[in-house]
């Protein structure tokens, strides 16, 4: 039995989303491999976190037919401190 997975990954300027067939027991690690998305765009692969529909996985988390693994990139700035900020009380 093969497993139909997608490896999706998106930024400012750059966008993939490829299906890929694997083996049934195939993990996050080799989907993303096979999907040839890091080394195609010049991404740094120890900058990315993997995720299965937005929830953190790790590389060798085993798929299942149908999941979409997310590329996630890090965040720029903490959306709370953003929002405290914004709230902060001015002083005039």
């Amino acid at each position: 039995m093969t497993l139909r997975v997608v490896v999706a990954y998106a930024a400012p300027g750059a966008e993939a989303i490829v299906a890929v067939d694997l083996p049934e027991g195939a993990t996050v690690a080799d989907a993303i491999r096979r999907a040839g998305v890091v080394a195609r765009l010049g991404l740094d692969a120890d900058t990315l976190t993997p995720a299965i529909f937005g929830q953190r996985a790790e590389p060798a988390t085993p798929l299942a037919d149908g999941d979409r693994v997310e590329l996630t990139r890090p965040l720029v700035a903490d959306a709370k401190a953003l929002r405290r900020a914004r709230v902060k009380p001015r002083r005039r």
